[in-house]
């Protein structure tokens, strides 16, 4: 893996965005992505070992008020119910698909380590949920060609990521300090996306955006 490489757009020019105790951090000109250094970046069983500090309880209320900043937008924009959806990243307490699920939903789950059941990728979806993942995504092009194979025309990807806004901002940004987040997208990243693989885009929250496919 190359710094000199964006993992989201493939683009050769890339510049150092900056740089903390911890490791340093470089942007995309074209996309403007900032991804953590490639030589920062965990091993699996190192990442799975702090994916396993967090606590995503099913029964706590204030998860499932966090998550409702995703799930409320979500479900306004589909079109109806018994539709079939994707969450894609789910961790090991799915509660959003649950949540979808109870409200009339058909869901799916998959996560690389909680989850990954592959079949589940076999098949098109009317939506796919990412709460909390992308920033994870060390390859975010990888994930990214993948949910276009898996959603289908008119398809809605919605997403939860909290997105950097200027550099003076990033330097303090707690965000950035998690050893396992190390894709961060701003507007115009999304921006980006959207319109080079037809999507139309609405920002719901700071940290929420929904992508809506194109059917033409």
């Amino acid at each position: 893996m190359s710094n000199n490489t964006c993992p989201l757009c493939s683009h050769l020019c890339c510049n150092l965005y900056h740089r903390d105790k911890r490791r340093s951090y470089h942007q995309c000109s074209r996309c403007q992505l900032v991804f953590a250094d490639r030589n920062s970046v965990l091993s699996a069983k190192d990442e799975l070992a702090q994916y396993q500090l967090h606590n995503n309880d099913l029964n706590d209320d204030g998860y499932r008020q966090f998550l409702l900043r995703l799930a409320t937008p979500l479900l306004a924009a589909l079109p109806a119910s018994g539709l079939q959806g994707l969450d894609f990243g789910c961790g090991p307490g799915p509660l959003l698909a649950q949540m979808l699920s109870d409200a009339g939903q058909h869901m799916a789950v998959w996560d690389p380590y909680f989850a990954a059941d592959n079949s589940v990728l076999q098949q098109q979806y009317d939506f796919i949920s990412c709460t909390e993942a992308v920033e994870h995504f060390v390859n975010p092009a990888r994930e990214w060609a993948l949910w276009l194979k898996l959603l289908k025309p008119g398809g809605t990807l919605a997403i939860m990521t909290k997105r950097y806004t200027t550099a003076e901002a990033f330097a303090s940004w707690h965000y950035k300090l998690d050893p396992t987040h190390v894709s961060f997208f701003c507007e115009h990243t999304f921006s980006y996306l959207a319109q080079r693989d037809s999507f139309d885009l609405h920002f719901v929250e700071k940290d929420v955006v929904l992508l809506q496919r194109r059917k033409h």
